[in-house]
């Protein structure tokens, strides 16, 4: 199936059809629809057509309106007023909606609720018009991402705990070279502005050395090697970098027992810290869906920026 997906796709695109257009034109040919394992039960049709065409070919379709759109917060107040106001968009998706035609339907539907974040009818209207698109696929990926959204826009972002994916186990796995490109992508680029300096890290338990260097708002890394004359240089023990990474303790605590030996300027250090980025993955994926209400201060302390993050944790009951 693979072969034949991306084979045909770009065959497709090769006559012109582009990206925005490949997942209503791909189809499987009759002997891979009558095989079980070929179905959409692991990934997508209309997904996967899209995603050989941006392997190969990139997201753009070459139509320039399309190179650098206006984010859908933007455009869809304009749509909104164009088609005459919510009153008539709402008109024309129950019809819509009722027809059956439930991808017309959320075109319009979905500029409205991007436009009035609060517009309750709209919200539930989206939320009748993904349910009944979300029943109808096989993929239980697609059939979730529309039940998701749905229950989102009638009850809002799921609140409670969260699976936790930071635990020992986890830390003790991550090397170091991937958590320092982990602050990397924390880093705030805008804070990191003008900062300049050159860190050497080594920990002595394991034999690791790198260098960590902060340039044009970047934070980079190289495994092995250590700067002739760095900002700073800080050693300390692998098995203490992770209860750092883990939570357990920080930087200052380690230097303030004698585990971690800052030498050189102090100042590299804490502007890292002060660039770097604690994530909330709370944001809401469906405009007008987070909670307004004001969240119960919790007597716990900041996380340091320095611990391994969870970044890939979805909120849920």
């Amino acid at each position: 199936m693979h072969i034949y997906t991306t084979k045909f796709c770009i065959w497709l695109t090769m006559n012109g059809v582009t990206i925005n257009e490949i997942q209503n034109v791909y189809k499987q040919p009759d002997s891979l629809k009558k095989q079980w394992a070929a179905h959409s039960y692991h990934g997508l049709e209309e997904h996967n057509s899209r995603a050989v065409i941006n392997r190969y070919l990139g997201y753009w379709d070459a139509n320039p309106a399309t190179l650098a759109p206006l984010s859908p917060r933007d455009s869809a107040p304009l749509y909104v007023e164009m088609m005459g106001g919510s009153g008539k968009i709402l008109a024309k998706g129950r019809e819509l909606y009722r027809q059956g035609k439930y991808r017309e339907a959320m075109e319009i539907v979905n500029k409205l609720v991007y436009a009035q974040p609060d517009n309750t009818a709209a919200k539930d209207l989206l939320a009748d018009i993904f349910e009944q698109i979300g029943y109808q696929k096989e993929s239980p990926s697609m059939r979730n991402s529309f039940l998701g959204a749905a229950y989102e826009l009638r009850h809002g972002m799921p609140t409670g705990a969260s699976p936790k994916s930071n635990g020992p186990d986890m830390i003790k796995a991550m090397n170091t070279e991937l958590w320092l490109n982990s602050l990397g992508i924390s880093l705030d680029s805008k804070k990191a502005a003008g900062m300049n300096f050159t860190i050497n890290l080594s920990t002595p338990d394991n034999g690791e050395k790198f260098i960590v260097e902060m340039s044009n708002s970047a934070l980079t890394n190289i495994k092995g090697q250590q700067a002739k004359n760095p900002t700073l240089s800080i050693t300390r023990h692998r098995s203490d970098l992770e209860r750092v990474m883990g939570g357990q303790t920080t930087f200052e605590q380690l230097q303030a027992e004698g585990k971690a030996k800052f030498d050189g300027d102090r100042k590299a250090f804490d502007q890292l810290k002060s660039a770097l980025t604690v994530f909330k993955p709370d944001f809401e994926l469906m405009p007008g869906t987070k909670s307004k209400q004001i969240p119960k201060p919790v007597n716990t302390k900041p996380q340091d920026p320095f611990t391994a993050q969870e970044l890939a944790i979805t909120a849920g009951e």
